[in-house]
């Protein structure tokens, strides 16, 4: 199948295009001109297409993509560091094309539109979090997930409607009637490629070189899911014919308080180094609870969590040759 993936070079966007190539599709990748990152695709790949556009010019991919598409995977946003996560500017702008790639996707003839949304769109919440869980994001971020959401699932469904009054072969958006809209709420997410500022990146930095970590409080509930499974439950969630919204993080088990995460780090790297609680702000969304309730994702689909995090720990020491 010929397939799209915007934010390409990302942290998830670069392993999912690995991913979908291995499985045998074309795979046409967008991502800025002259990109910083561009090395982290194997661009001479026979499977790979790139195509140098902005966000804001996504509704026009009918034009650089000539082939009709299946599936479009939206991982492109801009600012999702912590230093850009407050202002609103960039994030609407980010929700805008967003919405643009949607109808890029439209146009490209695409059944199925998956977007990369996030447990941000949930603000502050002490009790676990489902998918109908109030929404209440503390940070722009969040906010302009959440608005993105609404407007693409208006969008789609006023697609269909369009669809269902044109009679005959001639109405040019009939294939509208058959598009899915996918949005995965995507929690926090560990593996290669991941920012070098993340807990998990600062921990396997600094406890194997006997250093010193400062860290914040990491009293909340957290949770943890590895990048390979993350991609196994996306790709499980396009095949499965499924749509609508979708909590993506690690089974039940896998929630637990941070301390006990960074326990379980310091221990696997061979209890080299020090740290202390406290001496650190809390990020951009104040101190968030992460409690994750994945029934939905797999009743929905066959996938389940394959790598615990100790295990994803251990691999990631490996290629990091601790």
């Amino acid at each position: 199948m010929n397939i799209v993936v915007t934010g390409a070079t990302s942290f998830i966007g670069a392993p999912m295009v690995d991913k979908l190539i291995g499985m045998g599709h074309d795979v046409y990748a967008v991502v800025r001109p002259a990109s910083k990152n561009i090395a982290r695709l194997d661009t001479g790949r026979e499977r790979l297409h790139v195509i140098e556009m902005n966000l804001e010019e996504a509704d026009r991919l009918d034009g650089a993509i000539l082939m009709p598409c299946e599936a479009f995977f939206h991982f492109g946003w801009d600012g999702a560091g912590s230093e850009n996560r407050m202002n609103r500017d960039v994030q609407q702008k980010n929700a805008a094309d967003s919405l643009k790639a949607l109808e890029g996707a439209r146009k490209l003839g695409c059944r199925t539109f998956l977007f990369s949304g996030s447990q941000a769109e949930y603000g502050i919440h002490r009790e676990a979090m489902m998918e109908d869980t109030p929404l209440n994001p503390v940070s722009e971020y969040g906010k302009a997930k959440v608005d993105f959401g609404r407007q693409a699932m208006e969008a789609v469904s006023r697609w269909r409607q369009e669809g269902h009054d044109c009679h005959g072969d001639s109405c040019a958006d009939r294939a509208s009637d058959h598009f899915r809209y996918i949005h995965a709420r995507i929690f926090s997410i560990y593996g290669p490629g991941d920012h070098p500022w993340s807990l998990v990146e600062s921990c396997l930095k600094t406890f194997p070189a006997g250093g010193y970590l400062s860290l914040g409080e990491c009293t909340q509930m957290w949770n943890f899911l590895y990048l390979d499974d993350l991609l196994e439950a996306l790709i499980a969630l396009w095949l499965s014919g499924a749509e609508g919204i979708f909590n993506v993080a690690g089974e039940s088990g896998e929630t637990r308080p941070l301390r006990e995460y960074v326990r379980l780090m310091y221990e696997e790297c061979g209890c080299h180094g020090s740290y202390s609680y406290g001496m650190r702000p809390q990020n951009a969304e104040g101190p968030a609870n992460l409690i994750p309730d994945v029934k939905k994702l797999m009743e929905a689909t066959d996938w389940r969590q394959e790598i615990p995090f100790q295990e994803g720990i251990r691999r990631l020491i490996q290629r990091k040759n601790i």
